[in-house]
């Protein structure tokens, strides 16, 4: 009997010393669990945040090389332009010459910069109007109709500008007798509208397939997600109408983070359990 008493007791003990231990275990294995869930979870948006950054880098590197082929051709024009109007009409080409200083001016910061706003973008398409009528004559003509009350509204630079050589060049360069641009803003229900009509011949078949075109519906997407969008219809009796719609209230969080050159912070590591270290 006496040797059973201590049989008894000792596995009595040992159960009493088990049962803690199970307990610990499993609270240890459920904060194990739940550290290693939040460390995939941080490595998750980790990687969701490095992959849109890359996204707004490699569309705005595809702006910049699209503005490298873009403006040498343009300047080169219009100095040749100046040059020979030196000789024949110094009073035009005096013009000429301050309305490029004045494109310049606005042109070149927006380069280097990812916001801007409809007033700054509608005088740099209204000093490359200046010049491009200059150097067409008659065949060009242009109107610009934006409120004054959306003057301070922010907007992607160069934009606007692509959408106008595009007019420019596909519809009414072609047509012997030129046409007009008219260039319109509005905000409806939240949403600004850039409108760039013109009366050339169109697009024809490749309507909406430019690289400038695409360029401009991609970092719509990087800026504002699918808030924003551009849009091209025909215009009666000739000629299309492209439009831009962009939401009032600014960027998306990811781009306007972007935009302004901020980095996010780093997901902070998550600290081992004590538990863990002691396993």
């Amino acid at each position: 009997v006496s040797g059973d008493l201590k049989k008894m007791g000792l596995g009595a003990a040992l159960v009493l010393l088990f049962i803690p231990l199970f307990i610990l275990t499993v609270v240890a294995k459920f904060f194990i669990d739940r550290s290693r869930a939040a460390q995939r979870m941080a490595d998750l948006k980790r990687k969701e945040a490095e992959y849109h950054r890359m996204s707004q880098q490699v569309t705005e590197a595809k702006l910049q090389a699209l503005q490298a082929q873009v403006e040498p051709h343009f300047l080169y024009n219009t100095l040749a332009s100046v040059q020979a109007l030196t000789e024949v009409a110094p009073v035009r080409a005096h013009a000429m010459t301050g309305h490029l200083i004045q494109y310049l001016r606005n042109a070149l910061p927006k380069m280097r910069e990812s916001i801007s706003t409809v007033g700054q973008e509608m005088e740099l398409v209204r000093a490359y109007l200046n010049i491009l009528q200059m150097r067409m004559g008659p065949r060009l003509t242009f109107d610009i109709a934006v409120p004054e009350s959306l003057l301070a509204t922010p907007f992607p630079p160069l934009m606007l500008p692509s959408l106008v050589e595009n007019a420019i060049k596909h519809g009414l360069e072609p047509r012997r007798e030129g046409g007009s641009v008219i260039i319109t803003a509005q905000a409806q229900e939240g949403k600004l509208r850039l409108v760039v009509s013109d009366t050339g011949r169109g697009f024809g078949d490749t309507v909406g397939a430019g690289v400038g075109l695409e360029n401009i519906r991609e970092r719509l997407a990087a800026l504002y997600g699918e808030d924003a969008k551009l849009t091209l219809e025909s215009n009666s009796p000739s000629g299309v109408i492209a439009t831009i719609e962009v939401p009032m209230d600014g960027l998306r969080a990811q781009a306007a983070q972007a935009a302004t050159g901020a980095v996010p912070p780093a997901m902070p590591e998550q600290p081992r359990t004590r538990t863990e270290k002691v396993l």
